[in-house]
């Protein structure tokens, strides 16, 4: 069996990583073969909670899980990891503005890009949850310059879920037979969910074009894009808390992807920092569809972009450049 991986997880007393931390432990993330550490990264109040999760861990007796190490010391979590899932942020709440997001969150994504300079594996892979999301990748890969920018990544993937369900239930077919829907920009409400390439296996007819089995572009460009924009929200007003459980489902499917890779002819949705593609301003992180080989992925290249898709991008791109300069104001005032 192979060595034990080191496996980060910030925010580990919270509620996305109650869901998250038991996929890793069960082997469905890294595979079956593959043994984990776990280190738990939370602050100093959250301790005394955390040793309860730790001591559930423990009660799962999962052959896989070789260690867990709770800790407030982001140098003692990030030493030689080579996976992070950075879940921990300001929490977002019901009324509150992404900007006041940005300048909670700014400062802490600062502090672990400066300690995954200093400690994890240069080929560690990076994926941040916690919101702004987008913008939280770009910062912490800023202070980790050692670290190829390609190895941090922002999750748009539960957006992707959200679309392929959607979907699905339209269609009336199993969300699986649902295939390459794209989040393209900001895991935020200028999103732009396109289902214009993707293609669902119909009873009886195979392969088909979303756009021409759904039969209904004003459905498609209206209804359809403004759930899955608002979803985030809509879970918040009835929850009164934002997602957790498909969230760390959603974590867990990005990096199993990046990990294990894509299947032929299959695309994903991942915030990446930006190389031009598709006319998106460089350097901002931004959510494209990408195939993923030998844990490295590559943006679809070549799709067509409507006039319609193409005045969504622009939007979600103006809103990215307008956090990094939000960003760069409370790191540098």
């Amino acid at each position: 069996m192979a060595e034990p991986i080191n496996v980060v997880v910030t925010g580990a007393a919270g509620q996305i990583a109650y869901s998250l931390l038991y996929q890793l432990a069960a082997g469905s993330v890294f595979g079956p073969e593959q043994p984990i550490n776990l280190r738990l990264l939370d602050i100093k109040p959250m301790m005394d909670i955390l040793q309860g999760v730790v001591m559930e861990l423990e009660d799962l007796a999962l052959p896989l899980l070789r260690d867990v190490l709770p800790t407030a010391d982001a140098g003692v979590a990030f030493k030689d990891a080579a996976a992070a899932f950075l879940v921990g942020a300001m929490p977002r709440k019901q009324g509150m503005e992404r900007k006041d997001l940005l300048a909670a969150n700014v400062k802490i994504f600062k502090d672990q890009g400066e300690a995954l300079e200093k400690f994890a594996r240069k080929d560690i892979k990076v994926l941040v949850v916690g919101n702004p999301a987008n913008t939280n990748a770009l910062i912490c890969s800023h202070y980790a310059p050692s670290i190829p920018k390609e190895n941090f990544t922002a999750m748009t993937r539960l957006d992707q879920n959200r679309a392929q369900a959607a979907l699905a239930s339209r269609l009336g077919v199993q969300v699986d037979k649902v295939k390459n829907v794209i989040i393209w920009g900001n895991h935020s409400s200028t999103q732009y969910p396109d289902a214009t390439h993707a293609v669902a296996d119909l009873p009886g007819k195979g392969s088909v074009k979303v756009s021409l089995a759904v039969n209904d572009n004003a459905w498609l460009n209206g209804e359809f894009l403004e759930t899955i924009q608002k979803r985030g929200a809509a879970v918040i007003a009835a929850r009164k808390m934002s997602s957790a459980m498909s969230a760390a489902k959603a974590a867990g499917d990005h990096m199993r992807d990046w990990w294990f890779g894509t299947k032929p002819g299959q695309w994903v949705s991942m915030g990446v920092v930006s190389d031009g593609s598709y006319g998106i301003p460089k350097d901002v992180v931004f959510s494209f569809p990408v195939n993923i080989k030998d844990k490295k992925f590559e943006i679809v290249q070549g799709l067509e972009i409507s006039d319609f898709a193409r005045s969504k991008l622009d939007i979600t791109a103006k809103e990215l450049e307008e956090e990094r300069a939000e960003a760069h104001q409370v790191l540098m005032p």
